[in-house]
C-alpha cells in the first residue's frame, strides 16, 4: 500500500480505533498490581498512542504532501537511472525524457486538444549531473493544429521543503486552475513545469551551488530550462520564463529570478522567506564562502548589487504567517530599486499551508501569465 493511499490511511485509523476501544474492555482485566498486568497496560497505551500518532501523521502527509512514497520517507529515492547521452549532438535520449501521462482531470475529457496534457518525465542536467522527475503541464492549444508553429510561455512551478511535485498536481490544482484560467480568457495558454527544489535528496540546498556539492542553482537556471526547451515548444527569450514557489520554493523562485533575470523574467513567491537557513537539513551550503552567503541574501542582494530587470511578485497574511513583516520590508526594498518591479498578495488571515496558497495560486498564474511572452 503506498504511503499517499487511502487504503493505509483507512488501516490506520481503524487500528488505532480498534486499540483504543481493546485497551477500554481490557482494562479492567489489567487492573490488577502483577508485573503482567501492568506489562499489559503499558503495552496497550503505547501501541494506542503509536497508532494514533501514525493515523494524524498519515493524514498530514496526505493534506500537505511531505513525502510522496515509504522510499522517500525513509531517504532511498527509487526514481530509474536516466541515460544521457553527453555527446556534440546530444543523442537521441536527451535530458529530458516523458516516462509517463495522464489527462488533467480524471473526468476531463480524454483528448489533450481538449483538456490540455500532464507528462511525468525524468530530467538529467547536462551540466550539473543532477536528476530528478518533474510533472509538465501542456495546455490544450499546445495539441491543436492552429498552434502547431507556436510556442508557449512557461513556468517552473516549485514546491517547499521537503514537498512532493504530485502534490503540485492534486493537492494544489495547478494544471486545473490553468486550464480554466486560460478558458476563461484570464490568462493566456501556458507550459508548467513542476517539481521540487530538492534536487539532491534528502538534503535541503536552498537553491544554491553548494561548494564541492550540488549545484542546484546552476540546475535550475540552466540546465532545467535547456532540458525543457530541447523537448517542448516554448519560447527562448528570457521573456518567456518565469518561476513560482511556495515556502522553500518561493524563496527560489525570488531568488532565481533575482540572480538569473537573463532567465526569469518573473519570480513569485507564496509564503516565501528572503535567506537561506542553515539547519541540519541543509547542512553547511556555504563552506565559508562569505559572498555565497550574502548572495543567498536576497536584502543584501537589493543593497550591494545593480537591480536586476524582472518582475517579482510575494505573498504574506497579516495573521498566521511569520514572514509577513519581512515582506512588507522587502516590498519596499524593491521598490526603492527603481528598476525591479514587485507585486504582492497579502491575505488578512491565512496560515502557512495548502489552503493558503491554493487561494494565492489563481491571481498568481493570471500575473505571471501577464509578464512572460510567447516568443
Amino acid at each position: 500500500m503506498g504511503l499517499t493511499g487511502n487504503n493505509v490511511l483507512v488501516l490506520a485509523v481503524g487500528s488505532a480505533v480498534l486499540l483504543f476501544g481493546g485497551t477500554v474492555w481490557l482494562w479492567p482485566r489489567l487492573s490488577r498490581r502483577t508485573w503482567r498486568a501492568v506489562g499489559g497496560r503499558v503495552g496497550l497505551l503505547l501501541a494506542t498512542q503509536l497508532t494514533l500518532f501514525v493515523a494524524v501523521g498519515l493524514a498530514a502527509n496526505q493534506a500537505f504532501g511531505f513525502y510522496a512514497s515509504w522510499a522517500d520517507l525513509f531517504g532511498q529515492e527509487d526514481e530509474p537511472g536516466v541515460v544521457v547521452d553527453h555527446t556534440a549532438n546530444g543523442g537521441s535520449g536527451g535530458p529530458l525524457q516523458v516516462t509517463d501521462v495522464r489527462r488533467v482531470r480524471e473526468a476531463g475529457s480524454a483528448r489533450p486538444q481538449s483538456g490540455g496534457q500532464i507528462q511525468k518525465v525524468a530530467i538529467v542536467g547536462r551540466t550539473t549531473h543532477l536528476a530528478t522527475s518533474a510533472f509538465v503541464y501542456l495546455p490544450p492549444e499546445y495539441f491543436q493544429k492552429r498552434y502547431r508553429a507556436r510556442t508557449f510561455p512557461a513556468a517552473v512551478v516549485l514546491t517547499g521543503y521537503p514537498g512532493t511535485a504530485q502534490a503540485l498536481v492534486d493537492k494544489l490544482h495547478y494544471p486545473g486552475t490553468a486550464l480554466d484560467l486560460a478558458k476563461d480568457g484570464r490568462m493566456q495558454p501556458m507550459i508548467l513545469v513542476m517539481l521540487r527544489p530538492t534536487v539532491a535528496p534528502p538534503r535541503d540546498t536552498e537553491c544554491v551551488d553548494v561548494p564541492g556539492g550540488p549545484q542546484a542553482e546552476s540546475f535550475f537556471a540552466k540546465d532545467l530550462p535547456d532540458a525543457v526547451l530541447a523537448h517542448y515548444r516554448v519560447g527562448k527569450k528570457p521573456g518567456s520564463w518565469g518561476i513560482i514557489g511556495d515556502s522553500t520554493g518561493g524563496y527560489c523562485a525570488l531568488k532565481l529570478a533575482m540572480h538569473h533575470p537573463e532567465v526569469y523574467a518573473a519570480g513569485a513567491g507564496l509564503s516565501p522567506y528572503y535567506n537561506a537557513p542553515l539547519d541540519p537539513t541543509t547542512g553547511d551550503l556555504f563552506h565559508g564562502d562569505k559572498e555565497l552567503r550574502n548572495r543567498a541574501n536576497l536584502f543584501w542582494c537589493l543593497k550591494h548589487r545593480p537591480a536586476p530587470d524582472t518582475s517579482l511578485l510575494v505573498s504574506s497574511s497579516k495573521i498566521g504567517e511569520a514572514n509577513y513583516k519581512d515582506t512588507l520590508r522587502f516590498i519596499d526594498r524593491v521598490k526603492a530599486t527603481n528598476l525591479t518591479r514587485v507585486s504582492s498578495i497579502i491575505l488578512e488571515s491565512g496560515g502557512h499551508n495548502f489552503n493558503t496558497w491554493r487561494r494565492e495560486i489563481p491571481a498568481t498564474l493570471q500575473w505571471i501569465s501577464g509578464r512572460l511572452s510567447d516568443r
